[in-house]
């Protein structure tokens, strides 16, 4: 059996949460990875220039980490946080429906802004609920929840391919002999998959401002509007409904109508169902819009005011951790810095909050610059690789993280998260090693791609579950950690793109060798910091068990 009773019953209890966080970052992973393939559209569209457009990355790179460190605000309580996803998810699905509207680089830019908070929110308040309902357990469903944020960045650009344009979108007065081949376009669409990082190189490329714009990118936002609306989210629980004497199902299987039970119904405020309600309930969709099923997930929490009245129907929510419905410490990044929260704290509490996030900032940096520069590394000196070809080096890295994502879920189970993170950290350098060596073949290009998205897939849901575990989930850790990721793949990316601008293509190999060295040697100090915490902890937790002995004697 994959896995055993205790994480099966777990799932089962918190199954309503779990999946509706999952969906919630398809959305995000929707978002994330859209911007890239459709910016030449966009840019058409606004009628801009391609300096002018590249601030849209920057625009939503920026507020994804404002999202990022103030998530945790909303995490004091349940209700705030799942009103922020609700409101969260809806943006996105809006910001999908209005960028069409956006014919002005501005607006474009405030659209992606509120699309870039919207996401750093998700980020930040679904890890955190997923720690808090399974704290230990956490590594897995963590494992999964990232799994989701491929499968969505691996469907935005599938969706979105079919209706970019193949020639320049806008059509110039001497259009028929001056403007860009699709294979120019090609390249630059390909360039810019790193968030507008790598603008070099590029001037050949005549891009028109002025004249008729005939892109279809439109379509592809409004289908992305919709999977975000009508994707497979969590369907209603049956066990909203209970019935005095046996369960009753809430959607009928049949052709027939649901009707209400003859006995006494206990049922969320009393007023769930009604003679009328059961019509209304059969003509729901079996695919709830994203922000639907965070409504739904409310009203099982009792958290609308429609269901304040009656008790919980489920006797299993009362055997949840009690870390599960309290505020542990966390909040944003600036409420952790509280005086009156950190007094009393040693010194390694600070130390593994801050080697954590430092080894997310490397890693997800990696993650960040890889992605948007191995296209033009392939196409540069010495590799000259086709421009077609080297587009794909993106798309097979993202689909490799995917899978290792998948496949981390089953190993999280059965490994501890330092023997992963170890072989996951040592198989990066080995394949940035091995890269380096190898670095005129075009055929191991491919290969280390594909080995270094599946080695350092597992790293971010395992430091944050490791993390959270040392510090005994009373610290900052998760919103520390989802600030300094996003910090990383903002920055660093910035970094790599300007020593690849001035030390050429070959650099951005070393870039990645070397932050890989660092990331492993901070993460082998945080096992030695970790050792030192657990001790003093230990030993604290004796002298408080030894002074309370007296006192028991006395009375």
């Amino acid at each position: 059996m994959l896995l055993d009773e205790r994480i099966w019953s777990l799932f089962k209890r918190h199954w309503p949460q779990t999946l509706t966080y999952w969906s919630v970052f398809f959305s995000f992973g929707l978002c994330i990875a859209f911007l890239g393939p459709t910016i030449l559209d966009l840019r058409c569209q606004t009628q801009s220039t391609l300096q002018q457009i590249t601030w849209v990355f920057v625009s939503q790179q920026f507020f994804l980490l404002v999202g990022s460190s103030v998530g945790g605000l909303f995490k004091k309580t349940l209700k705030s946080s799942l009103l922020a996803l609700f409101f969260c998810t809806l943006i996105i699905s809006l910001v999908f429906a209005v960028i069409p509207l956006c014919h002005h680089v501005i607006l474009l830019s405030i659209a992606m802004a509120l699309a870039g908070k919207a996401m750093g929110v998700i980020d930040t308040i679904a890890n955190l609920q997923l720690v808090k309902l399974y704290q230990k357990d956490s590594a897995i469903f963590l494992q999964a929840l990232h799994f989701f944020t491929g499968l969505g960045a691996l469907v935005s650009p599938l969706v979105a391919d079919p209706f970019l344009a193949e020639d320049s979108c806008v059509l110039g007065a001497n259009w028929t002999t001056n403007s860009s081949s699709p294979r120019d376009l090609q390249h630059l669409r390909s360039t810019l998959a790193g968030h507008g990082a790598a603008l070099h190189n590029i001037s050949h490329v005549r891009l028109y401002t002025e004249g008729v714009v005939v892109t279809r990118v439109s379509y592809a936002f409004w289908i992305m509007a919709l999977i975000n609306c009508h994707q497979q989210s969590t369907p209603t629980p049956s066990h909203l409904l209970l019935h005095a004497s046996q369960w009753e199902p809430c959607r009928s299987s049949s052709a027939f109508h649901l009707t209400v039970p003859s006995g006494r119904l206990i049922t969320m405020g009393n007023r769930a169902f009604s003679c009328s309600a059961s019509q209304l309930w059969n003509s729901l969709p079996p695919a709830l819009p994203v922000p639907a099923a965070v409504l739904a997930l409310m009203s099982h929490e009792r958290l609308l005011p429609c269901s304040r009245s009656s008790p919980r129907l489920l006797d299993a929510d009362s055997n949840r951790s009690p870390a599960g419905d309290t505020d542990q410490g966390h909040g944003s990044v600036f409420s952790c810095c509280n005086p009156a929260k950190l007094r009393d704290r040693p010194a390694t509490f600070f130390i593994i909050h801050s080697l954590g996030g430092a080894i997310l900032f490397i890693t997800d940096g990696i993650i960040g610059s890889y992605a948007g520069f191995v296209y033009t590394y392939a196409v540069s000196p010495p590799l000259l690789m086709g421009h077609k070809m080297a587009g794909c080096l993106d798309s097979i890295f993202w689909a490799a993280i995917t899978v290792g994502r998948l496949a981390s879920m089953y190993l999280s189970y059965r490994y501890t998260a330092p023997k992963l993170l170890t072989v996951s950290l040592v198989g990066v350098i080995l394949v940035q090693c091995l890269l380096l060596i190898f670095y005129t073949s075009s055929v191991f290009l491919f290969f280390g791609t594909c080995v270094l998205g599946l080695c350092i897939s597992s790293v971010f849901p395992s430091v944050l579950a490791f993390t959270e575990d040392i510090l005994e989930y009373k610290g900052c850790a998760t919103t520390v950690l989802v600030t300094s990721a996003s910090t990383g793949e903002m920055l660093l990316q910035l970094l790599v793109g300007s020593v690849i601008h001035s030390q050429g293509s070959y650099s951005f190999l070393l870039c990645g060798t070397v932050a890989s060295f660092i990331g492993f040697c901070l993460f082998l100090l945080l096992l030695y910091i970790q050792n030192i915490h657990r001790s003093q902890h230990t030993d604290l937790s004796q002298c408080t068990d030894m002074k309370e002995k007296p006192k028991t004697g006395d009375s």
